[in-house]
């Protein structure tokens, strides 16, 4: 049976960041002198700038990410025509049993206004715990907080499906990476596809087919472009292809080659009335015939494999999908890891989409 979760709490009208540091300092040596055996996380420091009337949306998306929460999470709420501070400190913890520790975790809230945002680094540099990394989030925009904020930052998450041209969302991706390493939602959602076929082609007998590729087909949610050009883009620096500018077809539908040494690869982005962020199917096929096909389907993907000699089979891949508190949770955890494929990939992205329009 799990322990029952305690919380030790503090707030403050009309504050000051270091009037919230000593607040954290005291909250810490009172628990810590209550039970030697609780001790604060020191891994991550996570800070998130949210308009005001979202904070609680995104404090439950926070809530969902399991077991990645970051050691320390500061909830900056931006409030048009707010002058003051106001914060609230909460420490979360399960008493230890026995001999071993128990971790403590700090999530700071502070409402605040847009004039703090172009000096946003003065309220969160003595708000942030000291000595380890820090990830900024800024799910609605807020670039004057990201560009106060980059010099403290060691990792800055974003999503490139929030913009709604996939150029600019790109090119924002690509100028970030230039200063901070980046995590991108849109990059994480394809995981799962992008796993599935590496496997798909890992075998011995099948990697021939990899130089053979004649068609990409990456089906998306309607806002999901930056996602699909993404996994274009990591097959394209995988396979060295050079990419070609795609050009609007139908609507929603992005057309274009990439040229793969002696032929080339068509490259197809289709929009789908998926509801949920992300890819809704991916095809890679061969111009001998032989084609695979990912679909998102109830409980994970349908796969189905079409043989040269015509032979169709069809299977379920099992627990795909991440939703979006798994995607946000991996997010967190990318924070502290470094994805060597991302930046290449990026690079393909860009060549495929400046056209798009």
């Amino acid at each position: 049976m799990e322990a029952a979760l305690s919380e030790d709490i503090w707030t403050e009208c009309n504050t000051t960041p270091d009037a919230i540091d000593d607040a954290l300092r005291e909250l810490l040596r009172a628990r810590h002198a209550a039970n030697h055996l609780l001790v604060p996380a020191r891994v991550l420091n996570l800070v998130v700038v949210v308009d005001r009337s979202w904070k609680g949306e995104i404090a439950n998306r926070l809530e969902r990410v399991g077991r990645y929460h970051a050691s320390r999470t500061v909830l900056c709420a931006v409030e048009p025509g707010r002058t003051t501070i106001d914060a609230r400190v909460v420490m979360s913890y399960e008493e230890p049993t026995g001999d071993a520790l128990g971790v403590i975790l700090e999530q700071v809230e502070i409402d605040l206004g847009e004039v703090h945002l172009a000096n946003l680094d003065n309220v969160i540099d003595p708000v942030r715990a000291a000595e380890i990394p820090t990830m900024i989030w800024c799910p609605h925009g807020h670039l004057e907080a990201i560009n106060a904020l980059l010099a403290l930052a060691d990792v800055i998450l974003i999503d490139s499906d929030d913009e709604p041209e996939p150029a600019v969302a790109l090119a924002r991706a690509a100028e970030l990476l230039g200063s901070v390493y980046v995590v991108d939602l849109a990059w994480l959602r394809t995981t799962p596809w992008r796993e599935r076929l590496a496997a798909t082609f890992d075998p011995p007998g099948r990697r021939e087919l990899l130089w053979q590729i004649g068609r990409i087909a990456a089906r998306h949610q309607a806002s999901s472009t930056a996602s699909a050009a993404l996994l274009a883009g990591w097959l394209a620096s995988r396979l060295h292809w050079r990419p070609t500018p795609l050009s609007r077809h139908d609507g929603d539908e992005l057309r274009g080659v990439a040229h793969a040494g002696d032929h080339d690869v068509e490259v197809q982005l289709d929009s789908s009335d998926q509801v949920v962020p992300g890819l809704t199917g991916v095809t890679v096929a061969v111009p001998g015939g032989w084609s695979l096909s990912l679909d998102r389907a109830s409980g994970g993907l349908c796969a189905r494999r079409r043989s040269e000699d015509g032979t169709e089979s069809t299977w379920q891949v099992l627990g795909a999908s991440r939703g979006e508190g798994g995607i946000l949770g991996e997010g967190v955890r990318q924070a502290l890891l470094r994805d060597p494929t991302y930046g290449p990939a990026l690079s393909c992205a860009r060549e495929f989409c400046p056209a798009v329009g």
